[in-house]
């Protein structure tokens, strides 16, 4: 028997976090799953209640866990205290101290979602794209870093970007592995691309060197390509379907996963997953908390429900329970059915829902 422990943390995070803990329970009881549940605290609701974004007893909890889902955490109630206190440190401490240093994150556009794109639906038809986002490494987690007074008075913020090639080799080889599993299943050939910025930084200069050395010595049926940062930003935008498997580390990795997410049509549709070294993984919308509309049922639990989808397939193995997720959120697209996010005003045949019925909806296709 599995254990789930889920953290709902701040903002629209208990809205979203129910509406996947039904899809969840429901598809448990379906597939026979035997999973169990436990729930803990995050973020701000952590320092609330403890004083500490990471309380240890919800650390202990996810280590004894076999996967962690959570909601979101932060707000603006949050943000003038000491900056080492602030909800995200308590996101960033559970991925380190969880070891898990392999964000994945799947842009793929529904069909039905084409006109909510701000990009035009022949540029983005049929888009399928994986970013593996190194997670536990690089300049957010670099040393030394902080604010310093100089000896003119003037401040100064630094921060450290470092990688070492055991951690390169790492994150490349779920890439790479990856890449060769979607190319099976599509029939079409494996790519990578990695993206750096070795012109002007040493350590991605670093990155490139070991990614070339990894598929000329590792992977030789994987086509490998190399791209600076700012023009995968552009080429995302450009032409994002010459793209299949992008990786690359954690600060470009955060800003191309969250453009690309827009590429769908909203942040609120794409989900995500964090893994360590035996694929034990926390899985989370890429959205935020979203404070201005907590409380009044306009999220998009979407992107948490299809976040269990992916717990199911890459920790729990289950790919039969997590393609009948999927399979119910695209069936209640079909229906019409959009949050405020999704909704395409000029699309005809279409119904403006709420976080709980959108919940409901993707739940009654499954019982």
């Amino acid at each position: 028997m599995a254990t789930i422990l889920t953290l709902a943390g701040d903002g629209i995070g208990p809205e979203i976090m129910t509406q996947a803990i039904d899809v969840l329970q429901a598809v448990n009881k379906k597939f026979t799953l035997n999973l169990t549940f436990e729930s803990g605290l995050i973020g701000g609701t952590a320092i609330d209640a403890t004083g500490e974004p990471l309380p240890e007893e919800t650390l202990s909890r996810a280590r004894a866990a076999d996967a962690v889902l959570l909601g979101a955490v932060g707000g603006p109630k949050w943000d003038t205290i000491e900056r080492s206190k602030r909800p995200e440190r308590g996101l960033l401490k559970i991925r380190s101290e969880l070891g898990l240093f392999a964000n994945l994150r799947v842009a793929k556009l529904y069909p039905q979602l084409a006109n909510a794109s701000s990009i035009k639906a022949e540029i983005i038809s049929g888009l399928d794209l994986l970013i593996v986002r190194e997670l536990t490494g690089g300049i957010y987690f670099g040393e030394p870093r902080g604010i310093r007074t100089l000896d003119n008075g003037e401040q100064q913020g630094y921060n450290t970007m470092v990688y070492k090639t055991s951690e390169i080799e790492r994150i490349g080889k779920v890439a790479f592995d990856l890449a060769q599993v979607r190319a099976k299943a599509s029939g079409k050939p494996a790519k990578i691309c990695s993206v750096d910025k070795a012109n002007v930084l040493e350590v991605t200069e670093l990155w490139k060197q070991t990614m070339t050395k990894m598929q000329e010595s590792q992977y030789s049926d994987v086509a490998l390509s190399h791209m600076y940062a700012d023009n995968a930003c552009m080429q995302l935008i450009r032409d994002p379907k010459q793209f299949d498997v992008m990786v690359t580390g954690n600060m470009f990795g955060d800003i191309l996963s969250d453009e690309a997410a827009m590429l769908t049509g909203s942040i609120g549709m794409l989900p995500s997953a964090s893994l360590d070294e035996e694929g034990k993984g926390m899985y989370e919308p890429c959205h935020g908390s979203a404070p201005d509309i907590a409380g009044q049922d306009k999220a998009n639990p979407l992107a948490t429900i299809l976040s269990v989808a992916m717990m199911l397939r890459y920790t729990f193995k289950q790919e039969q329970a997590a393609q009948a997720i999927e399979q119910a959120v695209s069936d209640v697209l079909d229906d019409g059915l959009r949050t405020v996010d999704i909704l395409d005003s000029s699309e005809a045949d279409l119904r403006q829902v709420g976080c709980q019925e959108m919940g409901q909806a993707v739940l009654a296709k499954l019982v």
